[in-house]
C-alpha cells in the first residue's frame, strides 16, 4: 500500500521549515477555528488550502479527497440534526422551528430550522479544524511533531503510545488491502452470502496478522536493546523563512482581531 501520507510529509515544500513553528502555527490557528464565527471559520478553511495546496506543493485532488473523508463523516450526522419527531398532540408547540414536515401514526415528524443552522456551523468548524490538522500531517512527519510534543513537556507514555498508534495503523490498513485483493481475485464477493463470509474471514485473518506483526515487533525492539523509550534522529536541517513567518504572524493577528468584532 503506497502511504503517501507519509510520503508528502517528507517531500514537500514547507519540509525545510522548523517543525516547533508549524505544530505553534497549526496549534493557534486550530484554536482559533473553534471559536470565531462561520464566516471566520469558511475563510481559515481557504487559508489553509493556500498554505497546503500553493506553498507546501499538496496536490490539490489528495488534499480534496482527504477533506471528502470529513465531509462524509459530517453527513452521516446530518439525518439526527435536521429532522425531528414529536406527538401530534404538541405539533403547535414546535410550529416555528419546522420548515416541512409530515405525519406517520401518532408521531409529527418535520425538518427542524434549528438543526439546519446547527448542521451549517457543525459543517464550517468540521472543514476549518480538519484543514489546520492536515496542514500539519501534511507538511510535517509524524515523528518530529512528536519530538515537538517532548520538547513542550508531553507526557512520554503518551507520545510514545501516539507513536506506536500511528505505525500500526498504516500496518492494519496495508494488511486489510493486500487480504481484500487476493479475495477479489477469487470472487470472494460475487454474492451477498459469500460477501459476508468473505468479509468475517477478513476480519479474523486481519486479527492473526495484527497480533503476529505485535509479536515480532516486540521481538524486534527487544533484539535491539529497548529500553522502554522511543528515539527519533532526524537529519534534516531547518531554516526559518521570513516571508512565511510574517504572513503567518499577520494571518493570526487578523484572526484575533476579527474576535472583538
Amino acid at each position: 500500500m503506497h502511504l503517501w501520507i507519509d510520503t508528502f510529509s517528507y517531500h514537500n515544500r514547507l519540509r525545510g521549515l522548523p517543525p516547533r513553528q508549524k505544530v505553534l502555527f497549526a496549534g493557534i490557528v486550530l484554536v482559533l477555528a473553534l471559536v470565531t464565527r462561520p464566516i471566520i471559520q469558511i475563510a481559515i478553511a481557504i487559508w489553509m488550502n493556500v498554505w497546503v495546496v500553493k506553498y507546501a506543493g499538496i496536490p490539490s485532488k489528495i488534499y480534496g479527497r482527504m477533506l471528502s473523508v470529513a465531509i462524509v463523516f459530517w453527513l452521516t450526522s446530518i439525518p439526527a440534526l435536521l429532522i425531528a419527531g414529536v406527538a401530534l398532540s404538541e405539533q403547535a408547540s414546535i410550529q416555528a422551528d419546522v420548515l416541512s414536515g409530515w405525519s406517520i401514526g401518532s408521531y409529527y415528524f418535520y425538518l427542524s430550522q434549528q438543526g439546519v443552522l446547527q448542521a451549517g456551523l457543525i459543517f464550517t468548524r468540521t472543514i476549518a479544524t480538519v484543514s489546520c490538522l492536515y496542514f500539519l500531517l501534511l507538511t510535517t512527519p509524524f515523528s518530529e511533531v512528536l519530538q515537538v510534543m517532548r520538547q513542550m513537556r508531553c507526557p512520554e507514555i503518551l507520545t510514545e503510545l501516539l507513536l506506536l498508534m500511528y505505525r500500526f495503523i498504516f500496518i492494519l490498513l496495508s494488511t486489510a488491502s493486500e487480504f481484500w485483493t487476493a479475495q477479489h481475485s477469487r470472487n470472494g464477493y460475487r454474492t451477498q452470502q459469500r460477501w459476508f463470509y468473505s468479509l468475517s474471514l477478513l476480519v479474523s485473518q486481519l486479527f492473526r496478522r495484527t497480533m503476529e506483526n505485535y509479536q515480532q515487533f516486540v521481538l524486534s525492539t527487544a533484539a535491539r536493546g529497548f529500553n522502554g523509550t522511543f528515539r527519533v534522529w532526524s537529519p534534516q536541517r531547518y531554516q526559518t523563512s521570513q516571508r512565511y513567518t510574517i504572513e503567518a504572524s499577520f494571518g493570526c493577528f487578523l484572526l484575533l482581531l476579527s474576535l472583538c468584532f
